[in-house]
């Protein structure tokens, strides 16, 4: 069976779609506990954090 990277859009939009779940996640647990308001603005920023992360960690 040949070896397939797949799509990188594909990659890239599941990349976005689940750092940008885990983000909302942390934020609002964060929130919940009180460290850090909650902000649209700082999950966007910590989506954008680990988008970048996962993608110098895999290639």
């Amino acid at each position: 069976m040949a070896n397939s990277t797949g799509d990188p859009r594909v990659l890239f939009a599941m990349n976005l779609v689940l750092s940008a779940a885990f983000s909302w996640v942390l934020v609002s647990a964060l929130s919940f506990v009180g460290v850090t308001p909650f902000s649209w603005r700082r999950v966007a920023l910590t989506t954008a954090g680990l988008v970048v992360l996962t993608y110098v960690v895999v290639e």
